[in-house]
């Protein structure tokens, strides 16, 4: 388990502390916008009074339009992919990283530093996944350990703070495409809050990739299959 001190490169922010964000902002990219439908019924308000027939009409139409572009902006500057897959869900393809995964519908992204991807729930600050990369030598996972011994590690290093109290519930081991995956429960417990999460790790590209999503411990029992469908679907790609 000596070699598993390069976790220690991974921040340890898998609960990241989100920056607060404008109510109803929009992110394009990196750049944020007003929300859409004040800037939709604004640019509206100019072409049209409130009497015409089909102000609804050309709102929508704004709408697309505002969208159409954000949509474009994110395609051209990213080499992740975003769309629509599974009901109720958004899948994202990182071809540079090698990487796929699965998030709700809803959530946004969020730019932190030392995580490769987050998104997180507006609202519900604690519903998020993060995926981070490492370089590697390892060639699989196993050279770290076994699934208990590598999730605890993680947990008590790298995937939760120091001052919190950890409970490593669940570990276990599969393959998917000869690639070997570790996946297991926890929960983190803070004065004023429990996190409950799932982790998966594997190795890859030479790198070692690690997903992590979670909820409130009050909402688990709602979020657990949506938070276990984010998990299944995190796959590694050859790049």
């Amino acid at each position: 388990m000596g070699s598993l001190q390069n976790s220690q490169l991974i921040q340890r922010s898998s609960f990241p502390q989100l920056a607060p964000q404008k109510q109803g902002a929009v992110n394009c990219g990196r750049r944020w916008a007003p929300p859409l439908n004040v800037r939709a019924e604004q640019m509206s308000s100019s072409f049209s009074t409130s009497h015409s027939p089909d102000v609804t009409g050309r709102r929508q139409m704004l709408r697309v339009w505002i969208i159409v572009p954000c949509i474009s902006l994110i395609g051209r500057n990213s080499l992740s992919f975003a769309a629509e897959n599974k009901k109720g869900y958004i899948s994202v393809l990182d071809k540079k990283d090698g990487y796929s995964f699965l998030y709700p519908f809803g959530w946004q992204e969020v730019v932190i530093e030392g995580q490769d991807k987050v998104f997180k729930d507006v609202i519900e600050p604690l519903e998020s996944v993060s995926v981070n990369v490492i370089p590697t030598s390892k060639q699989d996972i196993k050279d770290f350990g076994p699934p208990e011994q590598v999730a605890e590690t993680l947990i008590k290093k790298v995937l939760a703070p120091p001052s919190q109290k950890k409970k490593l519930i669940s570990a276990a081991e599969h393959s998917v495409d000869g690639k070997t995956y570790y996946t297991f429960e926890f929960v983190a417990q803070a004065p004023n809050y429990t996190r409950h999460a799932l982790s998966t790790i594997s190795i890859g590209n030479g790198k070692l990739y690690t997903l992590t999503t979670g909820s409130n411990e009050r909402r688990w029992e709602k979020m657990k299959d949506k938070l276990r469908t984010v998990i299944d679907s995190f796959e590694i790609s050859d790049v």
